[in-house]
């Protein structure tokens, strides 16, 4: 990508694409740019204009607000990074020793991805840059920031983390770019946002810029509010999808997935493939299994720490990775101009997700490959995915020739989820599992004859407050031979009719003394002994525990 004279720091040469069909025919040259930033536009090979750069770029040059929507591949990132290093070289009050520029992404590989396209526009300027993410070193990034940068690249978490630390000063940027707008909502980065556009000076006071893939309500919300009237620059929005893509869709079981995938690298001619799943455990489970049949694989996911992942995608960039198993998370941050092909794995839960996977290929006026996979788990999501592309996936039926051998050891969840499958009862609309509703049968206890029920009274609304007729006893069903009928419990006695009872016992004739006492369950306490002594010696009388017993008259004595 650069010659041998760049400045340090620069990142090192690789291997250039040929020239685009797609260009248009206005070159940078056209803009009046200065002369340090067409160096390091001729040093990069930009030399004529993307249809986003060639609309962009004058409004942008002019100072005024732009929110762009262009395919994913399309030139975004050079069009704004032009921008803010040909007007930040015009600010005189430049060595303030705060940034004068914040560029926001939603990911570290699209902050990186910028970091590395800003180094190589602006190596021959005097322009300093600094990468904010997560994942780095805390304190280098802060004494980064103390000693003065002009230009911020980053993701929101760690440039709050910064301000709220008093390290990231605001009161000076002149410029703010935000990098897909839309993703950044997806990944819940809304607040964030907010917040920080708040803590920035006001829009009449700085020149800002948006682009984006697509343009959702959402964020036109944040252009509405935060921009100073922007002008909406929108290329080819008609076309969904990338043009250039052969698009394919196999409606496949997903215990076949695998040998499919296998089959189709073995009768594709590919040169560096990139798989997309849905979640982080199923990245690193395909991973494992390409790599135990002999293909060079390896997983990117959200988990990895930061130094690993941007090795990987160093590795995949060079091409001494061949196969890379994504997230979604990583489908917006890498940014490689020769892959070859995309393959759904998983079809993406968001149909904007489908169009941003595939972009990943035929980049730069390129042509690639997309294969997805459609099975039982997530082939609800195909129909909203087709009603946003506005047409049908062209569907390929395999043959059986076309599945191969999966030469890798299965796994211990697979295991459970077939010995599962196997051990669970299959229901009569042929599904397995117990049937919902369906009750057990009640178990009987042989020898144990069931007691009778009990008298119910029917319940009158209003019989308690004297409304209505009195209360009527309901038929109790006989018991069965044999059994011993229970007893029904007396009535209870109201408590006006005992207390009449205690009132007046010489009416009944029985005396108090014949009626039986309850008894005091309740024992009482005996007393320590050295309580009772101390009771003794303070002169008051102690409870004996036995009574005492006359004395014995005395032994009579023989003569």
């Amino acid at each position: 990508m650069l010659d041998d004279s760049g400045a340090p720091g620069a990142p090192e040469d690789s291997y250039r694409a040929e020239k685009p069909d797609f260009l248009t025919a206005k070159r940078f040259d056209d803009f009046g740019l200065p002369g340090e930033v067409l160096a390091g536009l001729k040093d990069a090979g930009f030399e004529y204009c993307t249809p986003i750069q060639a609309q962009a770029l004058p409004v942008l040059l002019q100072g005024r607000d732009v929110a762009g929507q262009a395919q994913t591949g399309t030139g975004k990132t050079a069009a704004f990074l032009v921008t803010v290093l040909s007007r930040l070289l015009a600010v005189p009050e430049r060595k303030s020793g705060r940034p004068q520029a914040l560029i926001m992404a939603p990911t570290r590989e699209l902050s990186r991805q910028i970091y590395e396209e800003a180094l190589a526009l602006g190596r021959h300027t005097d322009i300093s840059f600094l990468e904010v993410v997560g994942g780095i070193d805390y304190r280098e990034q802060a004494d980064s920031l103390s000693k003065g940068v002009d230009i911020v690249i980053g993701t929101p978490g760690r440039i709050i983390d910064y301000y709220k630390q008093g390290v990231f000063k605001t009161q000076d940027i002149k410029f703010l770019v935000i990098d897909e707008a839309d993703r950044l909502l997806d990944l819940g980065f809304e607040k964030d946002m907010r917040f920080i556009l708040r803590k920035l000076p006001h829009f009449e006071k700085r020149q800002s810029m948006l682009f984006s893939a697509t343009l959702s309500h959402r964020v036109l919300e944040l252009t509405y509010e935060f921009m100073n009237l922007p002008e909406f620059i929108a290329v080819t929005p008609e076309t969904v999808a990338v043009e250039g893509i052969e698009q394919s869709l196999f409606h496949i079981e997903k215990v076949r997935k695998f040998s499919l995938l296998l089959g189709i690298l073995k009768r594709e001619e590919w040169s560096r493939i990139l798989i997309f799943v849905n979640m982080k455990m199923a990245a690193e489970r395909l991973a494992r299994k390409l790599k135990a049949n002999g293909l060079p694989a390896e997983g990117i996911t959200g988990d990895l720490p930061q130094r690993k992942r941007f090795q990987l995608m160093e590795r995949f960039k060079s091409g001494h990775l061949k196969i890379l198993v994504a997230t979604d998370v990583a489908s917006r941050g890498i940014h490689v101009e020769d892959i070859s092909h995309v393959v759904n794995y998983d079809l993406p839960q968001d149909a904007e997700n489908y169009v941003h996977r595939i972009g990943r290929t035929a980049r730069a006026g390129k042509s690639g490959k997309s294969i997805s996979f459609a099975c039982e788990e997530y082939v609800y999501h195909l129909e909203p995915l087709e009603e946003m592309l506005g047409y049908k996936i062209p569907v390929v039926w395999p043959e059986e020739d076309w599945f191969a051998e999966d030469r890798s050891p299965r796994e211990e969840s697979e295991r459970r989820e077939r010995r599962g499958r196997r051990e669970r009862p299959e229901r009569p609309d042929g599904r397995r599992g117990r049937e919902r509703g369906r009750e057990r049968p009640a178990r009987e206890r042989p020898g144990r004859a069931t007691a009778p029920e009990k008298p119910k009274k029917k319940r009158v609304p209003g019989a308690f407050f004297g409304f209505g007729p009195p209360e009527v006893e309901e038929d109790v069903p006989q018991a069965p031979e044999g059994v011993q009928a229970v007893a029904a419990p007396p009535d209870p006695v109201p408590p006006s009719a005992a207390a009449s009872e205690k009132a007046a016992p010489a009416e009944n004739g029985t005396p108090d003394a014949e009626r039986p006492k309850k008894r005091r369950r309740r024992r009482r306490k005996k007393k320590p002994a050295a309580a009772e002594a101390g009771n003794a010696e303070a002169g008051a009388p102690a409870t004996a525990a036995e009574p005492l017993l006359p004395p014995e008259p005395p032994a009579e004595v023989s003569g």
